[in-house]
């Protein structure tokens, strides 16, 4: 057995195997262990990318909830704020009509009465110029003398009065 050649390269294999297996243990090791702290690093790091992109996420379904509520509001508030003008515009026709009636009614008033006084001084001045017609025909020149001069007497005395 010592002394088989065979024996011994065994013996050497396995002492060779034992010097070399400690120091390719601890390249073998040290590069497993990177590899491991490699995956464990891009886990974490891929956990901390999942994580912020919930968040954003998050984020982003609490600002279109605000969004929408915004939306809402805004819709409400744009409603009322019709309902307003409408009520406002609808008030401010009313008085419109209200006061350009008034100002017809004013207009219908002023007509009638300058049409009154049109219709007055037309009939005078026709009675007047009729009364003088009549009168140019019917006095003769004596009753015209005495009718003036009875006209100025009175004048006269209602001048002294």
């Amino acid at each position: 057995m010592f002394s088989d050649p065979q024996f011994w390269v065994a013996v050497s294999f396995i002492l060779f195997i034992a010097a070399i297996f400690n120091p390719v243990r601890k390249i073998l090791t040290s590069s497993l262990d990177a590899q491991i702290n490699d995956i464990k690093n891009k886990i974490d790091e891929v956990e901390n990318i999942k994580n912020e992109a919930q968040k954003a996420l998050d984020e982003l379904k609490d600002r279109e909830t605000k969004v929408e509520k915004e939306i809402e509001n805004l819709k409400l508030e744009s409603e009322k704020r019709i309902s307003d003008l409408k009520d406002i515009s609808t008030s401010k026709l009313a008085d419109q009509i209200e006061k350009r009636k008034v100002l017809a009614e004013n207009k219908i008033e002023q007509l009638v009465r300058d049409t009154n006084n049109s219709i007055k001084n037309y009939i005078s001045s026709v009675a007047i110029e009729s009364t003088r017609n009549i009168l140019l025909q019917n006095l003769s020149k004596n009753k015209k003398s005495d009718l003036i001069e009875e006209s100025i007497s009175e004048f006269n005395s209602v001048l002294k009065n």
